[in-house]
């Protein structure tokens, strides 16, 4: 079975958007486009629903239970509770919240284990513990392939490490992270797993609960849907952590660490991410499997077609004597995250590309300390082309030939 993309794109109002159109989009490691679900539910919300939920009048019984909905849905898909799914205004956000909370469980001489193959946002916080006495030990990439070689991880592993940080893919480097070996590993050693998915749920949302990581942090605008950062928080590590939230939400797991008060609008319409997903598994004929096993079965069918589009980037980018890829070669252990590296800064091919119809960006993608591991100039950057499940391959092809010639 093959994914149809003719389906697929008429679920994303953007491409029949006349300001877009002869553009090819090559930044979703940036933000994706919307699916429909989501933009209906979040017009109805803001039409029909805007108001206090919760409250005991119609409106915002229909408000309180849409936002329950998009985390029951959610949820399932991920192979978790419910009430272990939560929203907060930022993936960012989201982590800096826990780290605190970490910083309160922890002690002096505790450990913690990071990498510098990490977006700064699921490495930054968790550094700032070595502020209050917590060791913390880097996981180093390889600086040729950029590649976390877990038998390293073993020599960092002892009874002082209380938490593993890493990501299930690198924003520059793409491989794809084994989070169920680590995870493993990480819990024979005594240690919880922190896993940053912001880079690999837009190609498929995970069986989170299969996977084994106790925290899983991913943004919804990256997969879909509003801008707001999703978190899983298995109910083991979320119940003994300190409580973030007001006192009187302590024994409510899915507010324990979302003291902000997230949009509850976008919390409604991230039910439409779960839309989507149904509709992509009845029209592929994988509706009868259970909630999880739906998302399994989109997972695979959303990777498969990346993989198949992917290929031919890596093979033009591995040809090039000029251009430095970052990462594995081969499509099929990495997401469509493509960074290269050149003589021309990052921004500068971006704008080149812009001007071939290529929508693409440039910079340093907050992975600074991935790029230096590797021996790259972060104020030089690299050039990154992202794409998802809805990307063609005749946009793959407008792609190829705009790199020939800016190249």
């Amino acid at each position: 079975m093959q994914l149809d993309i003719d389906f697929v794109r008429d679920q994303f109002p953007a491409f029949e958007e006349p300001s877009l159109a002869g553009q090819a989009f090559f930044e979703n490691a940036g933000g994706s486009y919307t699916c429909k679900p989501v933009i209906d539910r979040l017009t109805r919300f803001y039409h029909q629903r805007k108001v206090q939920p919760y409250a005991p009048y119609a409106a915002a019984q229909l408000a309180g239970a849409e936002m329950d909905e998009a985390r029951t849905r959610l949820a399932q898909l991920m192979g978790v509770d419910t009430d272990e799914v939560s929203f907060g205004p930022s993936t960012t956000q989201n982590t800096y919240v826990l780290a605190q909370a970490f910083r309160q469980w922890l002690n002096p001489g505790d450990a913690i284990i990071v990498t510098n193959q990490d977006h700064e946002a699921n490495t930054g916080p968790w550094r700032r513990l070595a502020d209050e006495g917590i060791e913390v030990r880097e996981w180093q990439i390889d600086p040729e392939t950029g590649k976390l070689d877990t038998d390293k991880l073993e020599n960092l592993l002892d009874d002082d490490v209380r938490l593993v940080c890493f990501p299930h893919c690198s924003n520059v480097v793409g491989e794809i992270n084994p989070v169920a070996e680590i995870s493993a590993r990480a819990h024979a050693a005594g240690a919880f797993v922190c896993v940053d998915g912001v880079s690999y749920a837009p190609h498929g949302l995970p069986d989170v609960g299969a996977m084994g990581a106790d925290i899983y942090l991913f943004s919804s605008y990256k997969t879909y849907g509003p801008h707001q950062g999703i978190m899983v928080m298995r109910r083991a590590l979320g119940m003994t952590l300190p409580n973030q939230g007001h006192y009187f939400n302590a024994d409510s797991l899915y507010k324990r660490f979302t003291p902000a008060g997230p949009d509850h609008a976008q919390i409604a319409a991230c039910a439409g991410m779960a839309d989507y997903v149904e509709a992509l598994a009845d029209h592929h004929g994988v509706a009868h499997f259970g909630p999880t096993e739906r998302g399994v079965a989109v997972h695979n069918l959303m990777r498969d077609h990346e993989n198949r589009l992917l290929q031919p980037v890596l093979d033009f980018a591995a040809s090039r004597n000029s251009v430095r890829l970052l990462g594995p070669t081969e499509a099929e252990n990495r997401a469509p995250t493509v960074a290269l590296a050149c003589e021309k800064s990052g921004e500068a091919l971006a704008a080149a590309l812009a001007e071939h119809g290529i929508m693409a960006g440039g910079g340093d993608f907050y992975a600074v300390r991935a790029l230096q591991a590797q021996g790259i100039d972060p104020d030089k950057g690299v050039l990154r082309l992202s794409f998802v499940h809805y990307t063609s391959q005749a946009e793959i092809d407008k792609l190829l030939s705009a790199l020939e010639s800016v190249l």
